[in-house]
């Protein structure tokens, strides 16, 4: 069969199904066609969640079978107050996701920022004691694990609690509570659902100093019979980074720990970064909007639609490589439209990261990834 009679039978299948009338003629599922390697999965904004654009939740029914909340499950948004707990949003995700029978990864329980200041302070505004964080911690996980227990099937537990040296970040978490704060997050996790399958989670994983520390600390978890169920690499990347090579030796490293490997948050940048070899994911960077840095306002050339579409290629030929050790992939978002990237690490430039563009609809990349997973089928 040739590929556009192919296409052409992914595309007569989808409708037969009420998840998938929602694809587009033409656009075969990337649910569907890399349903027998890993999932592929979606992080959605408040109004992509709500479904307050018809095509955009056409494009999260047909191709993801992964749903993560990219904010509104983070401390901020979902605790704003102590003790005042606001699951709109959460809620619509659980419904959403569970009427496409996907899976839901809750993101993030503990993580060192978009985390209010009143959580790291006392009723005097001090720091507050060892006792008064692990407490408020417990809290704050057993209510919303506790909330989605059977429903919400993997967590975030952790994020980003390693330096790129692979040193402990010098978070409130570290400096109040000391270096069991995150077995400490996995085991209030753990009791709250004991089925869910808990994360860790964190950028720049192909460094090696990174890697090694990752794998030590959840070999310290596993030590002390703390259930870990995957590691996630977030995967915040530009074309031509990182080195294949050093991703790859993680992707094996990870998987000899005897626990899945996910990409989970899934992008890759055209633009040029102000600072090179500082990429990653460290929201606290910030820099003034440069001309230069900024070169297709009016648009993608030919070219860098291309060298994109390569590079995403070159990721997922590995990701099939590996898919014995990885699970899931997850893109970090779902449209150039609502893609992060437009504003980190400065504000108002216009980026093109991920898979559907502006107007919902499928890039180069998108048909490469297709035409890949067809062409490996085959083989």
């Amino acid at each position: 069969m040739n590929l556009c009679k192919l296409l052409a039978t992914f595309a007569i299948t989808a409708i037969t199904t009420q998840a998938a009338t929602l694809t587009f003629v033409g656009q075969p599922s990337l649910a569907d066609i890399y349903a027998d390697s890993f999932r592929i999965g979606v992080a959605l904004n408040a109004n992509e969640i709500r479904g307050t654009n018809p095509q955009a939740s056409r494009l999260i029914g047909a191709h993801f079978n992964a749903l993560t909340a990219e904010n509104d499950m983070k401390w901020e948004r979902i605790q704003p107050e102590e003790g005042e707990f606001d699951f709109a949003i959460s809620d619509a995700l659980v419904e959403r996701a569970q009427s496409q029978g996907a899976f839901i990864v809750g993101h993030t329980l503990l993580w060192h920022s978009q985390t209010p200041d009143w959580v790291f302070q006392d009723s005097a505004g001090q720091p507050a004691s060892r006792a008064l964080l692990l407490n408020r911690l417990q809290h704050h996980i057993e209510t919303i694990v506790g909330r989605y227990k059977g429903r919400i099937q993997g967590w975030d537990v952790v994020n980003e609690a390693l330096n790129e040296d692979g040193t402990w970040r010098d978070s409130p978490w570290y400096q109040i509570i000391g270096d069991d704060y995150i077995a400490k997050a996995f085991e209030y996790a753990h009791a709250a659902d004991p089925a869910a399958a808990l994360y860790y989670n964190d950028y720049n994983l192909y460094k090696a100093p990174k890697r090694e520390a990752a794998i030590k600390l959840i070999k310290r978890l596993q030590s002390k019979g703390i259930p870990v169920g995957g590691i996630g690499i977030q995967g915040h990347y530009g074309i031509g980074y990182p080195p294949l090579d050093e991703l790859e030796a993680s992707i094996v490293a990870f998987g000899k720990l005897g626990i899945p490997v996910m990409f989970t948050e899934l992008d890759i940048s055209v633009l040029p970064f102000p600072r090179q070899g500082q990429m990653g994911a460290d929201i606290s960077q910030n820099f003034e909007l440069q001309a230069e840095l900024n070169p297709y306002v009016d648009g993608l050339d030919d070219e860098t639609s291309q060298a994109l579409a390569d590079s995403y290629v070159a990721l997922f030929t590995m990701f099939l490589k590996h898919r014995d050790l990885i699970n899931r992939v997850t893109l970090w978002n779902l449209t150039d439209a609502s893609t992060w990237r437009n504003n980190w690490p400065m504000r108002g430039r216009t980026d093109y990261p991920v898979l559907f563009d502006r107007a919902n609809d499928p890039k180069q990349a998108y048909r490469a990834l297709v035409e890949l997973k067809l062409k490996y089928n085959r083989e």
